[in-house]
């Protein structure tokens, strides 16, 4: 089986995992901070705060933007799941910004439009602008309408790390008060499990440092208690949560980062074989903003109605040719757990006429030509040319 995505994992890679296991830490060490260190450098970003996962930085960074019991979180109904449970997780209310037909995104005229008419008492307090498939939202458009109505930021780039926005490497923040990064084993690099906030706040990174490690601190300028009682000495100073990145865990991000350039080069360079090979067939394949450089973490095909194929029977036709298609997403709002906030059909158009006919064809690094030939025939057999 062919899968949608997948790790690559070198000698070099193992060889940093192992050196981390025989290093005196394997929990908490110098690995972790380095690996922040890293990142931030790269995205040009002040401060990297690591986490076990970027559900749980997302977390963290709600909390530390201030959410709370009665506030609203608003994100794209075009995601995964997370991007919206952060607010649940913070007493929140959760609502949806309908996409952009053409990035999947979310789009920043309906934001707009939404902003205008939602009472003053509903309007979110965060909002969380999600990078579908590896290229961001329109973030300075977002961004100056967040100085008119006083919202706050995150961007969820899980998709992201090593693309671009206007020329500026997607995590600076410069738009964002947060930006958060994935490290699962399908994204751009993998930790294996792991996640990554990066800002420019010093007390935002202080506040998440404290926040992924229940809360505690045994920085000497933090301490409320000024009279320590010695080198042991540490404080809680509120409720946190045990949400650290090992050592092994950095050690393997570490290696896979000097490879980013690399892999994000090679992802495209795929895509421009999908296009090339797929562009006189009834589909309509990714759009790319033009301020836009995509880490393409997934390549979404939509099927039309002159396609001649229904969605359901490509994606088995791909199953049963051992073609591990995926579909990116079923639209938050339609979820079980969601539907009991009242959400209902009708409410996000354009995101629920986008999952009823998207496609994830495998993207990944390693894919080969013979792969990725294979899957490129089976859509030429399946779908009609165009006339």
């Amino acid at each position: 089986m062919i899968p949608y995505g997948k790790q690559e994992i070198i000698e070099s890679d193992i060889n940093a995992v192992i050196q981390a296991l025989k290093s005196p830490f394997i929990t908490q060490g110098p690995k972790a901070q380095e690996f922040e260190e890293k990142v931030a450098n790269k995205v040009e970003a002040k401060y990297g705060i690591s986490f076990n996962s970027a559900t749980s930085a997302l977390h963290c960074a709600a909390l530390t933007l201030g959410l709370k019991k009665g506030d609203w979180l608003w994100t794209s109904p075009n995601s995964f799941v997370a991007s919206a449970n952060c607010g649940i997780y913070c007493g929140a209310k959760v609502d949806f910004v309908d996409i952009d037909p053409l990035t999947y995104n979310l789009d920043a005229k309906k934001l707009a439009k939404k902003l205008q008419s939602t009472p003053k008492h509903k309007l979110p307090k965060v909002l969380v602008a999600v990078h579908f498939a590896g290229q961001s939202c329109d973030m300075k458009s977002i961004y100056y309408l967040s100085k008119i109505y006083k919202f706050k930021i995150i961007e969820d780039a899980s998709h992201a790390l090593g693309g671009s926005y206007r020329e500026l490497p997607i995590g600076c923040c410069k738009f964002s008060d947060i930006t958060i990064f994935s490290f699962h084993p399908v994204k751009i690099i993998t930790c294996a499990e792991g996640g990554i906030a990066t800002t420019n706040n010093q007390k935002y990174a202080s506040k998440m440092q404290k926040l992924k490690s229940h809360g505690i601190t045994k920085d000497l300028k933090d301490l409320r208690s000024k009279k320590t009682a010695g080198a042991w000495y540490y404080e809680q100073q509120f409720l946190g949560f045990n949400y650290r990145l090992s050592e092994l865990h950095a050690a393997l991000g570490i290696s896979q980062l000097s490879r980013l350039e690399d892999y994000v080069r090679t992802r495209n360079a795929l895509v421009q074989t999908y296009n090339k090979a797929l562009g006189d067939l009834e589909l309509t394949l990714p759009f790319v903003a033009p301020y836009n450089y995509s880490a393409f973490h997934l390549y979404v095909i939509l099927l039309t109605k002159k396609s001649g194929i229904k969605r359901g029977e490509l994606f088995a036709k791909l199953q049963i040719a051992g073609i591990g298609a995926q579909v990116h997403y079923i639209p938050i709002p339609m979820q079980p757990f969601y539907k009991k906030f009242g959400f209902k059909k009708g409410d996000f158009k354009v995101a629920e006429s986008y999952y009823k006919h998207a496609i994830s064809l495998p993207l990944f690094p390693t894919l080969s030509a013979q792969e990725q030939e294979k899957i490129i025939t089976i859509l030429k057999e399946s779908v009609r040319k165009k006339s």
